[in-house]
């Protein structure tokens, strides 16, 4: 590593710079090998977002504003690689060019989520509204907290209204016909989605407190949009 970093520093400085870190854990050895084959992983540091606590930070980057594509991404891509640098690590992101890690599936190593109905991760604080924006493979040992067990949040919620909130079911436990939702996202009757966020996810009592705002939401959805019909 170039420079050594506590974990409470290392959260410190990714908050300065308009993330959060969103978990950690420590690799079995040789598990990234094939994937970074010049690098020994010691300490996986997911980053992200929790909430909008972020969202002005971004806002107010030169990418934000500049018009072109893909500018979260891009934000993400720049400051992630220069906190890598500081601590002689590899950036890691879910989009771009490869390696792509499996961040949803490394995310319940290193933090309290758990999957919910409507496939998402769900957080006891947070609720739906967080995100993964990248990670730190970092070349030695960060100590790090023990991950807090905790209750799956949509263990005692019988109601479940992420899955009957939809206008169009397009939610089923287990599926998400995500040719049904976009068709109604586009459509007129779809506006309180398209400009509010998905109502399925908003109908979900945990982290209500962190729902999103409207011009985050917009955000969001119109990257869905584009994800999916370009």
């Amino acid at each position: 590593m170039q420079a050594a970093m506590t974990f409470d520093e290392l959260r410190r400085r990714a908050n300065s710079l308009g993330l959060a870190v969103r978990g950690a854990f420590h690799p079995e050895p040789r598990e990234f090998d094939q994937m970074l084959p010049a690098l020994r992983v010691e300490t996986m540091i997911l980053l992200g977002f929790t909430g909008g606590e972020q969202w002005g930070v971004y806002r107010c980057s030169p990418e934000a504003s500049d018009g072109l594509p893909h500018p979260l991404d891009r934000w993400s891509r720049r400051v992630i690689d220069a906190l890598a640098c500081e601590l002689g690590a590899v950036g890691l992101y879910p989009h771009g060019t490869p390696p792509h890690l499996p961040f949803q599936r490394l995310a319940l190593r290193g933090e309290p989520v758990h999957q919910s109905p409507i496939g998402l991760l769900i957080h006891p604080e947070w609720g739906l509204w967080h995100a993964y924006r990248g990670a730190l493979a970092v070349p030695g040992r960060i100590e790090l907290p023990a991950v807090a067990p905790s209750v799956h949040p949509c263990s005692g919620c019988a109601a479940k209204p992420c899955l009957s909130s939809c206008p169009v079911q397009a939610f089923r436990p287990g599926s998400f016909d995500v040719e049904v939702c976009v068709d109604h996202v586009l459509s007129a009757a779809g506006s309180d989605c398209r400009e509010r966020g998905c109502r399925a996810r908003r109908s979900c009592p945990v982290g209500a407190s962190h729902r999103y705002g409207q011009n985050q939401a917009r955000f969001h959805m119109s990257a869905f949009l584009r994800s999916v019909r370009g």
